[in-house]
Order: C-alpha cells, then structure tokens, then sequence
C-alpha cells in the first residue's frame, strides 16, 4: 500500500503534504466502506440460516402441536385429513415442505403427493424419543433447513413426527433488498469522507502559505537568540551519539569548549554518569548527578527530528546549593513517613504479643538494628500494669539484624536492676539515651558479662523508652545500633519517643480487648454444660470453639443435652447474634430459659412459642436502655428424641436445619420449616416427626461452622453433608471430620457442633398394656406389672409400683375418657406411664380429715422420685419415675 500511494504521488505531482494527506484519507476510507459491506453480506447470510432454523421450528411445533393432528394420526387414514391441512400451513407459513409422519418415518403428507408413504430421508433418531432435530442440507433448491418435533399424545407417548423445511435462498431475500440502500449509503459516506479530506488540506495549505526564506532565516535567530540567554543548560544529541547543539549555559556547567558541536558525546570529558545517561537516551526527570563539584538535575526526553532521523534533549539545572537545603527536608520526610507507615503496620491486630512483634520487626532496620520489647505480666493478662511493682518485666519481642547476639530471648522474666535505663524508664515514664555504651556507665548493671558480650558483638549505642498508654506504663522498648556507625543522637529520641507512644496505644488496646474477651469466655464458659448428663437414649459428642481473637470476638452460640421423662432426651443448639460479654450474658438467659421451659415436657413448636414470648418480653423491658441492645436475632434448633418409639421431633426458629445420617451413611436434611428467629413474636412454629432407625446420627450445628464470606452458604452446608456422611463412624470421629472439613482455619464465629447417636429401648426394657375402662382391670394390670418387675429383676420395687399403678389407672378410668393405656420403661430408672383421652391435668391437694378422697396423687407423689403430665395429640400422659439401686 505504501509504494502504490508513492506510485500515485510521482504520477500525479502530489508533493504537498495537504494532496498527500487528502489522498491518503480518501483511500482509508474507500477500504473502510468496502469491509463494512463485506461484513454486512457475511452477516445477513447468517442471519438468514437463524431465521430459516427458528421460522421451520415454529412451523413444525405448532403443527405437532394441533389437537385435530394428534386426531388424524390415531384414525385411520390420516393422509386423508393431514395431506389438506398440511398444504394450507405450508403455504399460509412461507415454508417450501411440511410433512407429518409416523414415529418409523413413513410421510403421510407432503407437497408432491407421490412421496406419500415412503420414509422420510434425514435424521428423526432424536424426535423419536422426544427431542426435537433440526439439520442444515443442501438439495436441488440450494442449502436448506429443516426441524423435526415429536407429536406426543396425553401421556407423553411419541405417536408421530413432523417435519418442516424452508431454503436459505428463501429468507436471503429479505436481506438482498437492502442491499442497493446499503451501497446508496456507503456512497454517500464515501462522499462526504472525501470532502472533508478536502477541506482539511485546503486549511492545511492555508496555514503554511507565504512563509519564505527570510521569514524563516528571522525565525531561527529569535530562537537561537532565545536558546542561548535562559539559565538552564540544552543539549541536543542524536542517536548517533553525537551532540547537536549546546547552549551556552550547558557549556559553562559542564566546562565544554566552544566547537564542541557535532563531536560525540564521549570526546567530551564528562563524568561517566552524566556520559551514560547522555547516550542512553532513556527518559528521566531532575535526575541529579554530580559533574565537576556541582550537582546538576538533568531532565531528558526524546524527540523526533522531520527526516525522522530522532535523537534526544536534555536540560540541566545547577542544584548544588538547593540540594544542601533539600537535604534536611527529606530527613524530615523520611522521618514522617516512617511515622506515617508506622500507623500503618504497628496494631494490626488485638493481640498484645503480635502488637509488640510489630514494633520490633517495624523499626528494624530502619531505625535501629535490634529491638527488645519488654512488658509487664500484668499486660499480657489484660490487666492494669502495678505502678508500685518493680521493673519485672517479661520479654515479648527481639527483633534484629543477626540471630547469634546475646539478648535475653522472647519469653524470659526479666528483674531488672534498679540502675538500668529500662527499671528507670518503667518506673519516671523518662527516655533513656546511651550513646556509647562501651564506656559501661551503669546499664551493664543488669547482667555485666552479657553485658560485654553485647559490645563485643558491635552494639554501640541504645535508646530505651517507656511504652505509656492512657497514664500508665505498660513496659519499655529498647532500640540497639551496631550495624549502623553513626550513635543515636538527641535527635532520634523524639522519633523514638513517636514510634513508642503509637505502639502503646495500640498495646493498651489489645489489653483492653484481652481482657473484656477473657472475661467473656470465664462467662460464657461458666454458663456452658461442663458435663453432658447421664442418659441412656443417644450418644453424644460435641464441639466448641470461641470466635478467635482479632476476628469475631466470642459470641454467644450455645447447645445443651436435656433428660426428659420416658427415657427421651432434648438436644438443643441455640446462637446469639453479636459478640463480647452482652452476647455471653444473653446466651446464659436463654439456655436457663429453655432448661426451665423443658421442665414442662411441651412440644418443640410449643417451647420455642414460649420462648419467643419471653425474648419479646426482654426485648420491651430494654426498651428504655439505650445502651443495651434487644436480644432480636437470637436463633435456637429444639429436638426430642423417644427411643422406645424411634421418633425425634424438631422445630427452629431462625437456626440452620440439622442434617439426618442413617446407619448405611444416606445424611439428608429432613426439610424442618423455618420459623422466624426468637423476639419478632407474632409467627407460629411448625415441628417435623421423622422416625430415625437405631444407630442413626443428628448433627446440630451453629452457622459459625458454615458461613464463610467467600462462599454461597448452601454450598457450605453441602461440605458438610458428605464430611458427615461416611458410615462406620461413631460421633466423636464425625466432629473431628466436620471440624477438619469446614475449618482450616480460626473461626471468625463461635462454633457449636453436637453430633447425638440415636440409642433403641427394645421390648426387653419396654412393656404395654391397654386397660379397659372397668375398675375391675385394675387388679389385672398390677399383676402384670408385678410379673414383668420380676422378669427385670425389681422386686423391691414392685409394692411401689403396684401402688402408683393402682392410683393413676382408677384416676383415669373414673376422671378421664378412653382409651387408656400403660407403659413401663426400664431404664436408669423405672418408668411408669398412664396415657389416656383427656387433656385436664391432675392437680395434687392435701385431704382434710373428713373427706373420702384427694390423697391417691398425693401418695404417688410421696413414693415416686419424681412425676409429671405431659400433652399429646390425642389427651395426656402422667408418668412417674423411681430410681432403682442398681442403673442398667
């Protein structure tokens, strides 16, 4: 292209940059119109195959989709009644061929009627089977498209095809009618392209017309006039290496002769740097250099000469005395950006040993070449360090330049002497300077051989400084020099002074925060289960783990294994939104709330109702505190599993749902609805009954062990789902696979994980009866009741039995509705359940002298260890339980 438009130049005498430029546009644009019209073809045959695939779609699926051809193809003849139909469509629709067929392929329809009920010819495997195909051919009309659908009777049975074909060429017209508009157009830009190429040149001449040999001879010496009088040196060097031009305040910096134009840049005796960065030519600016005694900043860049020859320009600036006053600005700047990164890097977390570190690995080397941090115990617990206590101060931080110099290691209690700078700065909050510490002026006192093995490793000077934070002193820090030649000076005391009093703000906070979150974790852990209670109905093992340090806080996530009566047993995970002391505190509240709650042996659905009232009720007592939050928020997971019957009922309010895992390793969730989290009062609470075979586990767990910021939360519980699944395992085995699978590292939340496997009480621990409503069946149940203690070897018991028997069961067939019945459980202790129709709880009241009745409940609840009522379904239950001397 480039020596076609040369070729185009010389015939035409094209000379001026404006002819050259008007036809280079022209050109441009000439090639621009033509690949826009070659696209617009290429893009309109595409568009022509999409629209003959979705046109012969449509006609195909509306065809298959007509009641009266699903009619035609269970009749007889269905040529007879489609062949008409067909026709109409096709035409109707603008396609060249609808054909509809048997689901084998054999057409009974199509545009030319000898082709009825020969096989149709493409590929039908699909549609066969339901799918729909559809094919790209080429025949006698040209390439073509056609879609076969399956026609589908009420059941979904495939009972025949259709086929619906149009040709490419067909659709193409559309597109080929707006193709003379689109050459109109491209016309049209071409046009008013090169018109304005015109007028672009004819300006350009305009502007460059009528200078002439003086103007330009003037223009020169104005601007070699100019060159040579401003106060800043200019050389001009080309990429040769040889120098253009020098102005006469570059030869006076650089002390070039006279006729040192043309020569190269190496004949010219400069300082090797300044030489290098001449010839190389790279961009730079206020680079300083120093040529001759004096600093110079060079600026340079490259340029373009009109022969496209290149080069570069270079300025020079005399700096020397600037660069003398500069220098104690950036040792200011130096200064305040080391200050500046400090607040950065020192404090990045609530944890006073990392604090410490930070300032250590901070200030080496930049400031010093070794850093101790030395604190008091007290700190390190979260307390107030003891003014009135000696400098006994721990070591929590070394950072230096070599690991071989004897300092006292991290974690070594120090006394130190009274003489030291460290036991005076602890105790005047004053900075220490030492500048040369070789003349052992009293700081040796401490240890006088370590002492001396320190100078013999180069240590030379120290600064020690008070860490003082909000009036008290926490310890001190101490800054060593060996590397660096230079001692300390007064000087660095203030920086050292800045350094120190950031830090121990940010120690002072750590300390703060150890301490509120010791104090949560004694609260929460004082108000957690110590010890799961004895019971024979589920294996438990669980999991707990505080928020860790910096990141959450502790929180107030909880669980609990509850004993109910009839050998059942509650398990039970609750969560608390927020963290620190207000969150533990609130934890205690509502396990103690649920403890109590359970006392009632109510239904899940029924204890977390209650238990929402009561958080509603907190919430409104706090209403006029300010500064303590609602307890809004709080989510709690209630289970009760019986193991004589195998059933656990479940009910949530807010929590994540349980996950089920079967003795064969199948772990699904049992799809517990979600009720709202406890306070918002106002919404019921549903249960789920699943029934769980023997050696089956329910895992509970708090969101703390699935929520993680970078991942959805059901692909998390997912994660957790197949760590659990495994069969074979018992419960302790699957928190240690839950926790390594979902834990890599410290929780950002608490984390609650109970793991409860499913126990069965079989018939030899088990008996039923059902008693009639006649008084006279009394008699008949003590006996068998007197029967099955001597089977289970508890025939001290059975006068106690027999009598609680006799009671419960008049009580019922005189005060109660059918049906009656009586259960007895052997467990840790013996049971005894009387169920009946009714829903009136029994009440216990002494009999006075006089009066005939009102002590049968009266002496069943003196001989039983314990009794109670609990709702069901279909009336009541009255048990009562009686410790036996030796448990099962």
């Amino acid at each position: 292209m480039h020596q076609l438009l040369r070729r185009v130049w010389s015939r035409r005498g094209i000379r001026s940059v404006a002819g050259q430029m008007f036809v280079l546009q022209a050109v441009v644009v000439l090639v621009l119109v033509a690949a826009a019209v070659a696209a617009l073809l290429l893009q309109s045959r595409n568009d022509a195959e999409r629209e003959a695939q979705t046109r012969s779609l449509a006609v195909a699926a509306s065809v298959a989709s007509d009641p009266t051809v699903r009619q035609a193809l269970a009749g007889a003849h269905p040529s007879a009644v489609l062949q008409r139909q067909a026709e109409e469509t096709r035409k109707l629709s603008g396609v060249d061929f609808v054909v509809v067929m048997s689901p084998k392929g054999v057409r009974y329809t199509h545009p030319n009627p000898a082709m009825i009920g020969q096989h149709y010819i493409g590929s039908i495997a699909a549609a066969q089977h339901g799918g729909t195909v559809t094919e790209t051919t080429t025949g006698t009309l040209g390439p073509s498209v056609r879609t076969v659908v399956p026609v589908t009777d009420p059941q979904g049975k495939v009972i025949g095809l259709v086929s619906a074909g149009i040709t490419i060429h067909q659709v193409s017209l559309v597109a080929g009618r707006q193709m003379p508009l689109v050459l109109a157009a491209a016309g049209l830009v071409l046009t008013a392209a090169t018109g304005g190429s015109a007028l672009i040149g004819r300006r350009l001449s305009h502007q460059t017309h009528g200078l002439g040999p003086v103007q330009m001879t003037r223009m020169y010496e104005h601007h070699d006039a100019v060159l040579h009088s401003v106060r800043e040196g200019v050389l001009i060097v080309d990429p040769r290496g040889r120098l253009l031009l020098a102005n006469d305040e570059a030869r006076r910096l650089l002390g070039l002769a006279a006729d040192v134009d043309g020569r190269p840049v190496t004949d010219l005796g400069l300082d090797q740097r300044a030489e290098q960065l001449l010839l190389s030519g790279r961009a730079t600016t206020d680079e300083v250099i120093e040529v001759g005694g004096r600093l110079l900043a060079i600026s340079q860049r490259p340029t373009a000469q009109p022969a496209g020859s290149g080069g570069w320009v270079a300025t020079l600036r005399d700096t020397t005395e600037l660069s003398a006053l500069m220098g104690r600005v950036e040792l200011v700047q130096e200064r305040l950006r080391l200050l500046y990164d400090a607040g950065i890097r020192i404090g990045t977390t609530l944890d006073v040993t990392r604090t410490a570190g930070e300032l250590a690995e901070f200030a080496v080397p930049r400031f010093a070449d070794y850093v101790t941090v030395d604190l008091a115990d007290e700190v390190l617990r979260g307390e107030e360090p003891n003014p009135l206590r000696a400098a006994e101060l721990r070591r929590v931080a070394l950072c230096g330049v070599r690991p071989d110099v004897p300092f006292y290691r991290p974690g070594a209690l120090i006394q130190f002497d009274p003489s030291t700078p460290q036991a005076a700065g602890f105790g005047s909050g004053q900075m220490v300077l030492e500048a040369d510490l070789a003349t052992f002026s009293g700081w040796q006192a401490q240890d006088p051989e370590r002492a001396r093995r320190l100078v013999a490793h180069g240590v030379h000077s120290m600064i020690t400084a008070p860490l003082r934070a909000r009036g008290a002193i926490l310890g001190v820090a101490t800054f060593w020099r060996s590397k660096e030649p230079a001692p300390f000076t007064h000087e660095d005391l203030s920086l050292a002074e800045e350094l120190v009093a950031r830090a121990a703000v940010s120690i002072d906070n750590a300390r703060r925060f150890t301490r509120e979150r010791t104090m949560a974790i004694t609260l929460q852990r004082s108000l957690l289960p110590h010890a799961l209670p004895e019971q024979n109905a589920v294996d438990v093992a669980h999991r707990y783990l505080p928020a860790e340090a910096g990141l959450g806080g502790v929180g107030g996530d909880w669980f609990d294994v509850i004993p109910l009566p009839g050998a059942r047993v509650a398990i039970v995970v609750g969560d608390v939104v927020g963290h620190g002391l207000h969150a533990a505190a609130t934890m205690g509240q509502l396990r103690t709330a649920v403890h109590n709650l359970s006392t009632l042996d109510l239904p899940p659905d029924d204890l977390l109702w209650h238990l929402d009232e009561l958080v509603t009720r907190i919430d409104q007592d706090r209403d006029g505190d300010a500064g303590t939050p609602t307890l809004t928020g709080a989510t709690c997971l209630y289970a009760i599993y019986d193991p004589v019957s195998q059933r656990c009922t479940m009910a949530r309010a807010g929590h994540l749902e349980p996950i089920l895992v079967h003795p064969d390793g199948h772990a699904h969730l049992p799809g517990v609805p979600a009720g709202p989290p406890l306070g918002l009062g106002g919404m019921p609470y549903e249960k789920t009954e699943v029934l769980l075979p023997e050696g089956s586990s329910i895992v509970l767990y708090t969101d703390g062990l699935v929520e993680d910021r970078n991942q959805d939360i059901d692909e998390r519980i997912e994660r957790l789902r197949r760590a659990v699944e495994p069969a074979g395992r018992t419960p302790d085995q699957m928190c240690r696979a839950a926790m390594d699978a979902m834990l890599p590292g410290p929780p950002r939340d608490d984390v609650a994980l109970v793991v409860a496997r499913t126990r069965l009480l079989d018939d030899k621990h088990t008996a039923s009866w059902d008693v009639p409503s006649d008084p006279a069946a009394v008699a008949g149940v003590r006996a068998a009741a007197a029967e099955l203690l001597r089977d289970w070897g508890l025939e001290e018991e059975a006068f106690t039995l027999e009598l609680i028997l006799s009671e419960l069961v008049t009580n019922a067939i005189r005060h109660a509705t059918g049906p009656i019945g009586v259960r007895l459980i052997h467990d840790r202790s013996l049971i005894c359940e009387v169920s009946d129709g009714s829903s009136v709880s029994p009440h216990l009241r002494r009999a006075t002298t006089m009066e005939e009745g009102g002590r049968g409940l009266f002496l069943v609840a003196q001989f039983a260890d314990s009794w109670g009522t609990r709702y069901t379904s279909g009336g009541k239950v009255i048990w009562t339980e009686q410790r036996l001397a030796a448990q099962p």
